[in-house]
């Protein structure tokens, strides 16, 4: 059998951290180990696949930022274009995981697989998930069943969409869910299964393109609390966002003082969304004020994610409704 060629690109991350000794799982350097030490710990990736590796940056993905978003988009879509690769492995950091792999699926136009995986201890922790999580990362990309799927997180044996996907745990190796839609399949004993395929436009159908962009418009999240009264949505039009996410109480709620305030950032132009502080639910269009004001329902995306989204669809337009629209679709 002709193996499949899957091009491994590493970010860094806790998957590639090194500490001081093999009990410590925290207070490690992340981002130490290269790609080809990650490749050569585990040699049975090359049983199933034919890997190469290339290092993208050395990070905490605490520290991500969207230059290299940027240089990741562009990468896969050069690679990806290419007959002999089949598919992509982007080993990162799992503290933002979730935005690079959506950022991902909205910006890389093929249908070939993408998979992020990471670790929850470093490399050198006794009993480290890294390991595993790559072969299986690997292994889902090589699945024919992974192609047209989108941009995917496999870690600790699930298999889970960029859009849906969140970590719900701060130390966890279970860590990433998708609270709301479920988990796309599972990896059993090295075999990948899939029971559904996401339905939200993503990759070759999407229109998003960052192709020569530079830098992303400004978009800020506002975490709602109890006698919030606005005062950082004045912030947020200072520092010159394009965008505000609300990260709104329940069903995107947002107390009276703040709504004044959005209210006012929107006539000046600046794109709002309500999302939710709650862990999961679908933000509705709900109150009739939202509407007049201009205020665009998340559905199911995160505040992090409705950034996301936001941010690429103030590349193509800052007019509301086609605004609203991309976040119905998306």
């Amino acid at each position: 059998m002709i193996k499949k060629h899957i091009y491994i690109l590493a970010t860094g991350g806790t998957i590639a951290g090194r500490a001081a000794s093999e009990e410590a799982t925290t207070g490690y350097e992340a981002g130490a180990i290269g790609v080809a030490d990650l490749l050569a710990a585990v040699p049975e990736i090359r049983r199933y696949a034919e890997v190469e590796g290339e290092q993208i940056a050395a990070i905490d993905s605490k520290d991500m930022r969207e230059v290299i978003w940027l240089r990741l988009a562009a990468r896969c879509n050069a690679l990806l274009s290419r007959e002999d690769v089949d598919g992509i492995v982007i080993t990162h950091g799992t503290d933002t995981m979730e935005e690079t792999a959506y950022f991902l699926h909205l910006t890389v136009h093929s249908e070939k697989p993408i998979v992020l995986t990471g670790a929850m201890r470093p490399a050198t922790a006794m009993s480290a998930d890294g390991p595993m999580n790559l072969l299986q990362a690997v292994r889902v990309a090589a699945d024919d069943e992974a192609a047209g799927k989108g941009v995917l997180i496999v870690l600790n044996g699930t298999i889970e969409s960029a859009r849906d996907a969140v970590k719900t745990h701060t130390t966890s190796l279970d860590t990433f869910r998708s609270p709301e839609m479920g988990a796309l399949g599972s990896v059993q004993d090295g075999e990948p299964v899939f029971y559904r395929s996401p339905l939200r436009r993503h990759t070759v159908h999407s229109a998003f393109s960052v192709k020569g962009v530079t830098a992303l418009p400004r978009v800020a999240i506002l975490y709602a609390h109890a006698d919030d009264d606005g005062f950082l949505v004045a912030a947020a039009q200072k520092a010159g966002c394009q965008g505000i996410v609300y990260a709104g109480m329940g069903n995107g709620s947002i107390p009276e003082r703040v709504e004044t305030a959005l209210a006012e950032a929107a006539a000046e132009g600046i794109a709002v969304v309500r999302s939710t502080r709650s862990a999961a639910g679908r933000v509705t269009r709900a109150e009739a004020s939202y509407e007049a004001n201009g205020f665009i329902a998340s559905d199911t995306l995160n505040p992090a994610k409705a950034r996301v989204l936001l941010q690429l669809a103030l590349l193509k337009t800052s007019d509301t409704a086609s605004i609203r629209t991309m976040f119905s679709i998306y």
